[in-house]
């Protein structure tokens, strides 16, 4: 078999910030950075300790306003009251001086302001380092490809041992929830990804033997089946459900996702709704966690 990661690192997404009129909220990122432009969902006053359906409203940010995020003075372009884009306008460097916002600049400013996104059912804020995988390169994931989790060292080298091969893909893993039932039911947002030329060859060798492909995470899925496997950059858009049968991927390694959620939708393209709820229950039972980064299951 072939289990394919999902390397992106975490970004610290979740970024507070204010408004000309000097109303908080919270920036959470929806997809990565790209040059001088964020894109993400705007939360009301609250903290994590909140659920994300329980804060308050976003303050009103019309589009030509400014916001202040950390070190980054930026404009909205783009707001719908809850989905925002915005182009950094300028950096503040120590001393309150104004800087042209440089990629290099941009990025050190989100780092040194945000945090990752935060989950009202633990019981202290995560730190940043928590929420990478063990395979964590380039930062394009606002949310941790949490399948990942149970993938250290020890267990890839052991899988590597058993003669099991393993690849990876780069996916910009985007937000599992913005707490508005109709938007939600949107998730996920089209997301970028990128498959190494190495990768499509070690599937294709795979397929060609009758062997599996095993995605680790719903995010690989959505790489590998837009891709259709073939090597390079796009963007995946297309949605997974029970009506979907994958072309690429035989198995895959997932959190227990419920009812509701737009990832249990995906789940329904490997097995039916019986057998998850069989699943759930069983999880259930035993005390297992369907939470962000909770307990894992395993469907081939």
């Amino acid at each position: 078999d072939l289990i394919v990661v999902n390397d992106a690192a975490t970004l610290p997404a979740s970024l507070a910030g204010s408004t000309a009129r000097g109303a908080a909220f919270e920036l959470r990122l929806s997809e990565p950075v790209d040059g001088a432009r964020l894109v993400g969902i705007v939360l009301g006053a609250g903290d994590w300790r909140t659920r994300t359906e329980h804060r308050a409203p976003a303050p009103s940010m019309p589009v030509g306003s400014f916001v202040r995020i950390g070190a980054l003075i930026a404009q909205v372009v783009a707001w719908d009251g809850t989905r925002i884009e915005l182009t950094i306008d300028e950096v503040i460097e120590r001393g309150g001086v104004p800087a042209e916002p440089t990629v290099d600049a941009i990025i050190a400013a989100l780092y040194a302001a945000g945090r990752p996104v935060q989950y009202s059912h633990r019981d202290r804020p995560l730190p940043l380092w928590s929420v990478q995988t063990a395979y964590a390169a380039r930062p394009w994931a606002v949310e941790m490809p949490s399948a990942g989790r149970p993938l250290t060292w020890d267990v890839l080298l052991a899988a590597r041992r058993a003669g099991i091969r393993v690849a990876s893909v780069t996916h910009a893993a985007g937000l599992g929830s913005i707490g508005d039932a109709r938007a939600d039911r949107m998730l996920p947002f089209p997301e970028r990804y990128e498959v190494p030329g190495s990768t499509a060859l070690l599937v294709a060798q795979t397929k060609a033997a009758g062997r599996r492909v095993i995605a680790i995470g719903t995010s690989v899925v959505r790489a590998l089946e837009a891709s259709e496997a073939r090597a390079g950059a796009g963007v995946a858009t297309l949605r997974l459900d029970a009506t979907y049968r994958p072309r690429i991927v035989d198995g895959l390694v997932s959190g227990l996702h419920v009812p509701g959620e737009s990832h249990h939708d995906l789940l329904r393209a490997f097995t039916s709704a019986a057998q998850l709820d069989r699943m759930l229950a069983l999880a259930r039972g035993a005390g297992l966690s369907a939470h962000e980064l909770g307990d894992t299951c395993v469907i081939v």
